[in-house]
């Protein structure tokens, strides 16, 4: 998986190549489909949510350029996966995931793998506007497509923080990096990484569901 499917499409960030190496990816997707946890591939976990593909999950955490000692928050956590390999990368990760099942069970898969709530933190909720008790961040992770960029997240931000955000642009979803310019208070600049393709955020400042 890290040279065929990160290094070989432009991964180059030694410490996210060994966060993926260290985490094991198949803890964190259903046992019927175990088999198959590193394909180059989204998987299904259940409640009609699925873990990013591996090189989007490296991609994310290239991008917000993490040395160690950051608080990042992550939105959408699902099975645990991505706030596994954060973990590696960063001091503490506050994850929020809106189904309670899942947020379960990113705990047990978590506590499997031996990261205990003092590295990741697991909360069930709505995301949508962040996790106002704990920011600043240094560093935000959006697990799902925004309808426009999410200001409560971009509020959030500490002066150099970063978030990496897939949102929806006419008919394209784009994963999108965001940057607080140092030169003007409130206004950030942005930078597309690539075409994506996440499930719909839902909750106050996401989609309504029908």
């Amino acid at each position: 998986m890290v040279e065929r499917q990160l290094r070989r499409r432009g991964i180059s960030d030694q410490r996210v190549l060994e966060a993926m190496a260290t985490v094991p990816r198949e803890l964190f997707v259903p046992e019927a489909i175990r088999e198959r946890a590193y394909d180059d591939a989204a998987l299904p976990i259940g409640s009609g949510q699925s873990i990013s593909q591996p090189w989007i999950v490296a991609a994310i955490c290239a991008s917000l350029g993490l040395r160690g000692h950051e608080t990042v928050l992550e939105i959408g956590g699902g099975s645990g996966y991505t706030g596994a390999v954060l973990a590696q990368l960063a001091s503490r990760v506050i994850s929020i995931e809106l189904v309670v099942e899942l947020a379960a069970a990113a705990r047990r898969a978590l506590r499997e793998v031996g990261i205990g709530v003092g590295r990741v933190e697991v909360i069930a909720g709505d995301g949508s506007r962040g996790h106002p008790e704990a920011a600043p961040y240094e560093a935000i992770a959006l697990h799902a497509a925004a309808p426009r960029p999410p200001r409560s997240l971009l509020a959030q931000l500490a002066p150099r923080g970063r978030l990496v955000a897939p949102v929806v642009e006419g008919k394209e979803e784009m994963l999108t990096l965001y940057w607080r310019d140092c030169g003007s208070a409130g206004h950030h600049l942005s930078r597309v990484i690539a075409p994506c393709r996440f499930v719909p955020l839902l909750g106050a400042e996401g989609f309504h569901p029908d």
